[in-house]
């Protein structure tokens, strides 16, 4: 590595700290080679470290839950700090923000009470020139993006695995265990809790867990179906004879419920139930997105048992009118005072929450017409929904015009193919940031690898389209978009009111017969 040459005349004033910290605890001597630079930087400029600030295997992605940056910013904001300068390896150690101005408000802070934030890796000084600004906000923003690439490719590459039969994501669940086996498909070892494989190249699918723990899962679909006991029914029966959920703890309403529901159990491999990308906001999938690979795995249960405990779940309460089942809703609001799935599931003689999904489009749709407002901020969920049925939409009539042209399409579920090109659509919502600007965040399709995406943006509503682009593939070179309201020439080239060029783009044009 080459030295990095500084001004001699510059000297820092003198009490600093330094920050640090690292993404993940596989990163074994991160923090080490951070401090390295940092004290010599400190060294050559005459300044004494008074005190470390040191978060360990904690996302830049979040100011959340990185308790030293937080007892830092604290310190700062007492006034009576007992130092002046803050030293970090460079600005993704102060954070990978997704929004570039996050990272620069907690600069601003610093600065705002008289501390310098200083970084001792970048090839500048932190000296509030125009050229150290530009660099700042460019390496924040490549910082940002660098995490909306990398979110984008390890979720096509966890779909792949998914779809080639391994597991991913947490523990394997009762009845069942992580069994570790090499590139070769070798099998190594069984999984503890909370363990991790430490070969990259090293697999995890899932198997029967002991002859015990599978009996009872055997035992709960036997009881459900052929003894006709309900979830509650099944718990108590567990509880009586002392057996315990693999989390140690007794079983409930929810817990049954779970076993009973869990495609894993025949086998199956389920990914993307639940997202929570780029640590936003945690959103349950519709079963569209759901990736999915049938016998992945050894099954416990058959597939036509596993079929009858579904069937008996959604006839149970299909029965009831909407009437009906706004007014148990309604009762069990008044009973607790407050709702949500974890409530509704545990209580006896509630239908699943489910059942109030697949009636009223969203829960949150459910919790309204009862007159409960939860106190986090749900509009999300509304929104996801609604963009969910616009792309249905915009895929219906994509459709329906194409076919009006005279081409040849075909939908193919993720993507449409139209003649021999391959075409994905996206919407993207539109978010408004602190300062009051809008923002428009377009992921491109890794997965099904398309010539050319269509990508609505939406109003600030999110319920009318704004204006489409249209990207060919071979121009994109990243794996995700952020656009603003106004995007320049090199971006806005793409950008038309409607879809009328890409109507014309591709129909069926008549040539001339010549003699």
């Amino acid at each position: 590595m080459t030295s990095r040459k500084r001004p001699l005349q510059v000297s820092l004033p003198k009490g600093a700290v330094e920050y640090v910290r690292m993404s993940t605890e596989h990163q074994q001597y991160s923090i080490e080679n951070q401090q390295d630079v940092i004290r010599k930087f400190a060294e050559q400029h005459g300044t004494n470290i008074v005190r470390t600030y040191a978060d360990g295997a904690k996302t830049g992605m979040l100011f959340k839950g990185r308790n030293a940056l937080q007892e830092l910013i604290r310190a700062v904001e007492s006034g009576q700090p007992d130092f002046d300068t803050i030293l970090v390896y460079d600005v993704t150690r102060w954070g990978r923000y997704l929004d570039p101005d996050e990272s620069a408000y907690w600069e601003f802070l610093c600065k705002r009470k008289g501390i310098r934030v200083e970084y001792c890796a970048e090839p500048y000084l932190n000296d509030n020139s125009p050229a150290a600004s530009i660099l700042k906000s460019v390496k924040r923003f490549e910082s940002g993006d660098y995490n909306r690439g990398l979110s984008t490719k390890v979720f096509a590459g966890q779909c792949r695995l998914i779809r080639l039969g391994y597991r991913q994501g947490g523990h394997a669940g009762y009845g069942l265990r992580r069994m570790l086996q090499d590139h070769q498909g070798q099998r190594k070892e069984i999984l503890l809790r909370a363990q991790r494989k430490s070969i990259q190249m090293d697999r995890v699918i899932l198997v029967p867990g002991p002859p015990e723990e599978v009996a009872v899962v055997e035992r709960i679909y036997h009881l459900f179906i052929h003894e006709r006991l309900n979830e509650q029914a099944i718990a108590a029966v567990l509880n009586q004879q002392s057996i315990l959920t693999d989390l140690g703890r007794p079983w409930t309403r929810a817990t049954v419920h779970q076993v009973l529901t869990n495609p894993k159990y025949q086998g199956e491999n389920v990914f993307n139930r639940v997202s929570f990308k780029l640590k936003q906001e945690r959103v349950r999938n519709p079963p569209d997105m759901w990736v999915r690979r049938e016998h992945a795995f050894a099954p416990i249960i058959d597939s036509v048992v596993f079929a009858q405990a579904q069937a008996i779940i959604f006839a149970r309460h299909q029965h009831l009118t909407t009437e009906d089942l706004l007014a148990r809703l309604q009762n069990l609001f008044k009973e607790r005072g407050m709702l949500s799935a974890i409530i509704i599931n545990e209580t006896e003689g509630m239908p699943s929450s489910s059942i109030y999904r697949s009636r009223f489009k969203s829960l949150v749709r459910a919790y309204a017409l009862v007159g409960y407002n939860p106190t986090h901020d749900y509009a999300y969920l509304e929104i996801n929904q609604l963009l969910r049925e616009r792309h249905r939409e915009l895929n219906d009539e994509l459709v329906k015009r194409i076919k009006e042209t005279g081409a040849v399409v075909e939908d193919k579920g993720r993507s449409l193919r139209v003649n021999d090109l391959i075409l994905s659509t996206i919407v993207s919502r539109c978010s408004k940031t602190k300062a009051g600007s809008f923002r428009w965040t377009i992921r491109l399709d890794l997965t099904s690898m398309p010539d050319l995406t269509i990508a609505t943006r939406m109003q600030p509503d999110n319920r009318t389209p704004l204006d489409y682009y249209i990207l060919p593939a071979i121009d994109m070179r990243l794996a995700q978009l952020r656009l603003k309201e106004q995007n320049g020439i090199t971006m806005d080239v793409y950008r038309f009111d409607d879809l009328s060029y890409f109507y014309r783009l591709i129909s069926r044009t008549k040539f001339v017969e010549v003699a």
